[in-house]
């Protein structure tokens, strides 16, 4: 069952999560409902993107309305692609909402066990992961392009958990919206890159269509990575929304040529 639900024309919600627990805010916004023009056009996030500053401030700010989350309590990175993690906490609120200099600098990935905080990550076709411990409620979000996928910021998210006393299979893993394997060509150093972290992996998670030309899922890749690190199967959800596919819903890197925008992850629990 797709776990991304629709909610409002900027965004849609995990229900599922959000069901179960009410204090509870998570999902992914579309390119839809805001106020930026041309490649922008209209509800782009990213700080980083040379849309006019003041259009992003009024998207940002019109999101968190949205949500009842002010952006004084959201977080935001400085992605470089890589799997560095920076665990936050409530005094780390507002750092990167607005700004994209005082966001944390290389970081790809966050986790915390605080509320009152709300993690945000920006994305044009990568992976976004959602974490969710519900015993101790310490969430995550990572942000998983192909090089942070071969890299292995998913493993690296889940041995932070171990760290804390959390094992892999008490985690709830849901991946998002992102680009699919039909929409998403790479070369084969790539494919050797994901042989690599994974072994001999099963054909379904890439495909040659000519030389030195490979459909790769991107999705599936993140899944076993996942798995090989102890999360359960049962426990892994996947989105089907594909934002180069879903042009009506999100923006894309690939298709849009790099003329584009950035949607938004988000998860963080309200005081209750």
């Amino acid at each position: 069952m797709e776990p991304f639900v629709l909610n409002d024309i900027r965004f849609f919600l995990i229900k599922e999560w959000m069901d179960k627990y009410p204090n509870l805010v998570a999902g992914f916004t579309s390119k839809n409902g805001g106020f930026s023009e041309d490649y922008f056009s209209t509800l782009n996030l990213g700080l980083h993107v040379n849309d006019s500053i003041s259009s992003v401030e009024k998207n940002r700010h019109c999101v968190a309305d949205a949500l009842h989350y002010p952006v004084e309590h959201w977080v935001g990175a400085e992605q470089t692609h890589n799997v560095n993690i920076e665990t936050v906490i409530k005094k780390d609120a507002g750092k990167g909402a607005l700004r994209y200099v005082e966001s944390f600098k290389d970081t790809d990935a966050f986790l915390t066990f605080d509320k009152n905080i709300l993690l945000t990550l920006c994305f044009a076709d990568c992976v976004p992961l959602f974490f969710l411990h519900e015993d101790t409620g310490a969430i995550g979000l990572a942000h998983a392009g192909w090089k942070g996928t071969v890299s292995g910021i998913a493993e690296e998210m889940v041995n932070l958990y171990k760290a804390k006393g959390i094992e892999g299979k008490e985690l709830h893993v849901i991946i998002g919206p992102s680009i699919c394997r039909n929409c998403y060509i790479v070369d084969e150093p790539v494919i050797n890159l994901v042989k690599s972290r994974l072994g001999e992996v099963e054909n379904r998670l890439f495909n040659q269509i000519q030389e030195n030309q490979y459909e790769l899922d991107l999705k599936e890749v993140n899944k076993a990575i996942l798995k090989h690190a102890g999360v359960l199967e049962e426990n892994i959800q996947v989105s089907d929304f594909c934002t180069s596919c879903h042009e009506e819903h999100f923006f894309s890197h690939r298709r849009d040529k790099g003329n584009t925008g950035r949607m938004m992850s988000f998860i963080g629990w309200k005081e209750g």
